[in-house]
């Protein structure tokens, strides 16, 4: 069984006659102990603070039988990993970037809601991370009205709570029900009427923090921590 903050891909594995429903990460409705094996991808980094980051962790142990399996996937903050590249970098040249263009044609449902989660917003101008992000090499273009830095697609993180812009491809609303016009960083000459475009929080990983994470909760065993393709991951076990 799936599930997902968006309403609109839970209908879509409806439509599949898959078996999802719609819930937030930090509060699953299943009962305890109930699961043999649960699976969290591309979620946890979403989580604003190491708190609830670390809640969400705990949620997905609950969900466990004794001896039950869990595997996490977070971004990684090291996209170039003992001298390889991930594949989000070797594709910065390549005909499309698909993880950032979502695609609403009428063969689609529309999912802006997937970039518009409020987990994704709590903190985003919080005092902490804009300290964090003046502290750091930082070449990324600020959005305005916010103080997080705005990651340039298929490049190195310069740092680890940012922005990730999303570009809304082929919108078929009415003019009037645009959803948001491209913002230009202060000081571009006007106003671009392009594709709407999200900016999506994202805490990436450094080496260490998510199995860290993990082995500070008490009922939890880690199997195997491992880097794949510019992620850091987490292969757990409930004791």
């Amino acid at each position: 069984v799936g599930c997902d903050r968006s309403k609109n891909l839970v209908d879509i594995c409806g439509e599949k006659n898959f078996q999802a429903f719609v819930c937030d990460a930090l509060s699953v409705p299943i009962r305890s102990g109930s699961c043999d094996a649960c699976i969290s991808i591309a979620v946890i980094h979403h989580f604003s603070t190491a708190e609830r980051r670390l809640a969400t962790i705990r949620e997905l142990v609950r969900l466990l039988r004794p001896g039950g399996t869990a595997l996490i996937y977070v971004w990684a903050m090291e996209q170039e990993y003992k001298n390889q590249k991930s594949k989000y970098l070797k594709e910065k040249n390549g005909s499309k970037d698909k993880e950032e263009e979502i695609n609403t044609d009428m063969s689609q449902r529309p999912l802006s809601d997937q970039m518009s989660d409020s987990s994704s917003q709590d903190s985003a101008c919080s005092d902490q991370l804009l300290s964090d992000s003046k502290g750091k090499d930082c070449d990324a273009k600020p959005v305005v009205g916010s103080r997080l830095p705005v990651h340039t697609n298929r490049t190195s993180f310069h740092s680890q709570d940012l922005l990730v812009p999303w570009h809304l491809k082929g919108c078929t609303k009415k003019k009037e029900e645009r959803i948001d016009k491209v913002v230009l960083p202060a000081g571009s000459k006007g106003s671009q009427e392009l594709s709407p475009v999200f900016h999506r929080y994202y805490h990436v990983f450094c080496e260490g923090e998510l199995e860290a994470a993990c082995r500070s909760l008490d009922c939890v065993r880690v199997q195997k921590s491992y880097y794949d393709q510019g992620n850091w991951c987490v292969i757990l076990e409930k004791l």
